[in-house]
């Protein structure tokens, strides 16, 4: 069939499933539940907070979430941007750190005005936030709207200990965000083309704590029925920060601080915390804290118990990958030069007495290094942790200290452990376990003041290209006017979506380089990304 036979069939079928009302007025759409209003926005249409999910709270608190069934009598009004779920935000301002509500599973739904276009391809942001804060209103879609190309599609889903915490057992299994994610692409999937999307051209992507929610989203062998294509920024579910161990003992810890004692039992447990309200449980989330927002995910994603109802995952995620019991969709995972700078940027705040915080590494370093990067619980025993932690100190520092000058290298730390390390060994993994095509890029282009320079609060220091500062590009809301090279980037990135998420090959190109499949590779293959240039770059796996 010939491209425009193609497009007119698809304009066709677009048309079929639109309602007399729809075609007069644009606002309107119509879903299984009944009608929504969206808004105009000039050049595009909005369709905001539409609920998926029943509101989980009472008895649906720490389960999984259940569909929306409920019948709009009237039409319902999708013009209120997403309410924050509730969570202990790093990045609000003041003592107080809680913001948002429990009732807050809802989708919202951006689609551009493009009267060439009849339909169009589909990409739904999962957003990041260490899994503990965060929310689609903080992503802007205005450049992805201003190509004109593509619908975009956000979703929220719990977070922190209402969206994570875990027993480690069937009564409180836990992944609860994960299984909103879950539910909310199956609500697309269904319903997308209501709204001129393209069901079969999906591309489900994530920064951060959503690119490895992404990730953990491709472990489920049918996630292949609900997208086309995947992109990881700068997260993968092989972090150490992602699936983490110790889950049980801080729920217990969890139900202590709230009131509701010293238990052992989980069915006792779940009973307390469910009377509780909403906002004890998630401001207990500073007791488990040990300097600033560290450690950045004390609540996060776990490895369910065999035994759990609708488990999500029940192996680690390595072991899924080595079964090659996964979904087979090409995927694009990233990392930036200086990922680390998410959190190794708060060393460099300046404390009450005028130094930065760095130097009290050099007393503290084997206290706070298993909770910066996260080996606390992965560890048997001190003496293991203790040594793992002087291993890192002379492999990256030698004899010198924690200081100002040697900021850097304890930064390479931070982006090798968290981020670099383990988005080569996810490449490797998958190379060798799986059948879909696997690409990665690195990106080397430092952004005038992204997310370091909030983090250290302060505006005289050099990070490098750091955690965030290619997807700023794409979705951030950002700090400052993009520079001329960046704006030239960002539409070589918003190009690579559009073609990847129609592409019938799963192939990949980022202005004139091409991706090499690491499928068909002996050394892992990886587009660098700089601010004029593009090439290919090899690298040796991670033992």
């Amino acid at each position: 069939m010939s491209r425009i036979c193609s497009i007119a069939f698809i304009c066709l079928a677009a048309a079929a499933t639109a309602t007399a009302e729809a075609a007069a007025d644009p606002l309107i759409v119509e879903l299984p539940n009944g009608k929504v209003r969206g808004r105009d926005n000039e050049g595009y249409y909005s369709y905001e907070s539409i609920p998926y999910a029943e509101p989980p709270v009472g008895e649906l608190r720490f389960e999984a979430p259940q569909p929306y069934a409920q019948q709009w009598s009237e039409v319902f009004d999708a013009t209120t941007p997403p309410a924050y779920c509730m969570q202990w935000n790093q990045f609000a301002e003041g003592a107080d750190k809680l913001v948002g509500i429990e009732d807050c599973l809802t989708i919202s739904v951006y689609k551009p005005k493009n009267s060439s276009r009849c339909s169009f391809p589909v990409v739904v942001n999962i957003h990041g936030g260490a899994f503990m804060f965060g929310a689609p209103v903080e992503h802007g879609h205005e450049p992805i709207m201003a190509s004109g190309n593509l619908i975009v599609v956000k979703i929220t889903y719990r977070l922190g200990p209402i969206g994570f915490l875990s027993t480690g057992d069937a009564t409180l299994s836990g992944n609860f965000g994960l299984k909103d994610q879950r539910l909310a692409l199956r609500w697309i999937k269904q319903n997308i083309a209501r709204f001129g999307g393209e069901p079969e051209n999906i591309l489900v992507l994530g920064h951060s704590a959503g690119g490895a929610s992404v990730h953990l989203q491709m472990l489920q062998e049918d996630f292949n029925q609900l997208a086309k294509v995947a992109v990881s920024f700068s997260g993968n579910a092989l972090h150490p920060w992602v699936v983490q161990q110790g889950a049980r003992r801080r729920a217990f810890e969890m139900g202590r601080i709230v009131g509701c004692g010293l238990l052992s039992d989980s069915v006792e447990l779940k009973k307390c915390l469910q009377s509780k309200d909403a906002s004890e449980i998630v401001r207990a989330v500073r007791q488990f804290l040990v300097f600033d927002y560290v450690p950045f995910a004390p609540f996060a994603p776990v490895v369910e118990s065999e035994d759990a109802p609708e488990p999500f995952i029940t192996q680690h995620p390595i072991d899924i990958i080595k079964s090659g019991k996964f979904a087979q969709v090409p995927w694009l995972t990233t990392y930036t030069q200086e990922d680390g700078t998410y959190n190794a940027a708060l060393l460099m705040a300046k404390q009450l007495n005028g130094a930065e915080f760095i130097e009290e590494l050099n007393s503290r370093w084997y206290e706070l290094a298993p909770h910066f990067l996260f080996y606390r619980d992965s560890k048997k025993t001190i003496d293991d942790m203790d040594d793992y932690s002087r291993d890192l100190r002379q492999q990256y520092l030698g004899n010198r200290n924690f200081s100002v000058e040697s900021y850097l290298d304890v930064q390479r730390i931070f982006t090798d452990i968290l981020f670099r390390n383990d988005t080569l060994r996810s490449i490797d993994l998958h190379r060798r376990h799986g059948k879909s095509p696997v690409y990665g890029y690195v990106y080397d282009n430092p952004t005038s003041r992204g997310s370091a320079q909030v983090l250290a609060q302060r505006d005289d220091t050099y990070f490098g290209t750091g955690h965030g500062d290619d997807y700023a590009l794409i979705f951030e809301k950002a700090i400052t006017q993009p520079r001329a090279d960046e704006k030239i980037i960002s539409k070589n990135f918003i190009r690579l979506l559009e073609d990847f998420a129609q592409s019938d090959s799963g192939s990949l190109t980022y202005d004139n380089c091409v991706f090499p499949n690491n499928i068909e590779q002996e050394q892992l293959q990886f587009i660098l990304i700089k601010s004029n240039s593009c090439e290919i770059l090899k690298l040796d796996p991670i033992s």
